[in-house]
């Protein structure tokens, strides 16, 4: 058994790109996300907003570069890109993938990007083909960068996550952790419905200063 913890939700950007979707997104929440830099490994980028909490919430768009079209996670993002963007899922940290490896049966990859400061973030994943396949499963990250340079430091305590309202089955998404599904989420209010199409993400609730905002 490994920690597990939400680590951050993924947003697809929208047919008006990165950062009009941040934009939009920032608006409604009172607060600009940051240039998060290229997954050159995955073809990719994104724009983040830290969390309280060591949470975090990245708008993401795929490139126009060929590691896109391989990469499961570039597939993934343009997928949903494609339909218009919105949510792509949920991730979560564990302190040690080798466990995920092994019951998923194959190694997990090498993520990388560097920040518009020149500091190159590290870390490991695997699980992407399972959210594709169905978008209520998380996808695990193991981060090999220091504490204080994951994207949620620096954040304003003001803005957390406040709910996650997930359409799926609670039970299917535990069986695929290997736990319950309360262990990565016992600090996140989660509510389960029941999907009408495709399940998944359906919304997140944030407090902020202002208020609660669902998106």
């Amino acid at each position: 058994m490994t920690d597990m913890r939400l680590d951050h939700l993924s947003f697809a950007a929208g047919p008006d790109g990165l950062a009009s979707t941040a934009q939009r997104l920032g608006g409604l929440l009172g607060q600009e996300f940051a240039d998060g830099g290229i997954h050159p490994r995955f073809g990719t980028r994104n724009m983040i907003l830290p969390l309280a909490g060591d949470t975090y919430l990245e708008v993401v768009e795929v490139l126009d570069h060929p590691a896109s079209d391989k990469a499961p996670f570039g597939q993934a993002v343009r997928a949903r890109s494609s339909l218009g963007g919105g949510w792509l899922g949920w991730v979560v940290a564990v302190s040690d993938i080798k466990p995920m490896e092994e019951r998923l049966g194959r190694e997990a990859v090498n993520g990388n990007r560097h920040r518009p400061d020149g500091k190159e973030l590290l870390w490991k994943q695997i699980g992407v083909n399972g959210l594709i396949a169905d978008p209520q499963l998380p996808f695990f990250i193991q981060w090999e960068s220091p504490a204080e340079d994951h994207p949620s430091a620096g954040g304003d305590d003001g803005f957390s996550l406040a709910c996650l309202e997930i359409a799926g089955d609670p039970g299917r998404v535990s069986d695929w952790l290997g736990e319950t599904v309360d262990a990565p989420l016992e600090d996140v209010k989660v509510e389960w419905v029941a999907p009408h199409g495709t399940p998944g993400v359906v919304a997140a609730q944030f407090q902020t200063p202002s208020g609660l905002v669902r998106i």
